[in-house]
């Protein structure tokens, strides 16, 4: 069985401090239409079994560089990368230390995209109001009717996850919703549901699933992409712009 996140899926993380676990230096795919380097940050309020990042979930990976060398490394980049994306684990769990390195991102001149699971909407919009955000990214881990088994975390309050999508949902910050598929985890129902619930949305991307070894629960595969076509036929209707992203198979 798979560790429970602590009570920090409800309260603010103060029991150490937010650690930068790993970089990207430069990508291409993160943050659409721009050059950017990648910040992986410790620490999830889930415990999603398919996740590939377990190190940083289960707080095991060792912080790789402080802030002060990823402001240097920044600055030394600037006029060569447009964007930084910030991802994890769940950078929300760190609210006033994520706003803060936030902040000293934008100060060097650069976009900067979040990357978050959607369960602490106040820390979601703060950040968006603050002007923080340029592009955030939401995953959407499953239908409604079964999101705990599909992110580990039992007695989830789904009305949290629903306030950050309809928030989003509003364009006051460009966003993308995105589902990562994984064999065994979600079927055509989870699609049918997602449809009704996202109705309209402006990006929907299909993903498939990748195991990088390093994954919370083995035994998961991926979808064909014929299958996601079947999928995506389900959200057309209801989401014209659902689209399969990084899947050749």
């Amino acid at each position: 069985m798979l560790p429970n996140p602590s009570n920090g899926a409800d309260c603010e993380r103060t029991d150490n401090l937010m650690k930068l676990c790993g970089l990207q230096k430069t990508t291409l795919l993160d943050f659409p239409g721009l050059v950017a380097a990648t910040v992986f940050l410790d620490s999830c309020n889930f415990r999603c079994p398919f996740c590939h990042n377990a190190d940083l979930v289960l707080q095991t990976a060792g912080e790789l560089l402080s802030q002060e060398e990823l402001l240097a490394f920044l600055r030394k980049r600037k006029g060569i990368l447009d964007g930084v994306c910030i991802t994890g684990g769940e950078p929300t769990l760190w609210p006033e230390e994520l706003k803060r390195l936030m902040a000293a991102i934008k100060d060097l001149g650069y976009q900067v995209k979040l990357d978050t699971n959607g369960y602490r909407p106040d820390v979601l919009k703060q950040i968006c109001e603050l002007g923080l955000a340029d592009y955030v990214a939401m995953d959407i881990k499953a239908g409604r009717f079964h999101y705990a088994e599909v992110c580990g975390l039992d007695g989830v309050r789904i009305e949290r996850i629903e306030e950050s999508a309809a928030w989003l949902m509003q364009g006051q910050v460009p966003y993308e919703f995105r589902t990562t598929t994984v064999r065994g985890l979600h079927t055509a129902e989870d699609f049918t549901d997602i449809a009704a619930w996202l109705q309209g949305c402006k990006q929907y991307f299909l993903q498939g699933f990748v195991d990088s070894g390093h994954v919370l629960q083995d035994g998961f595969s991926a979808f064909s992409r014929a299958e996601l076509e079947t999928f995506r036929r389900l959200l057309l209707p209801s989401i014209p712009c659902a689209e399969i992203r990084g899947v050749d198979y």
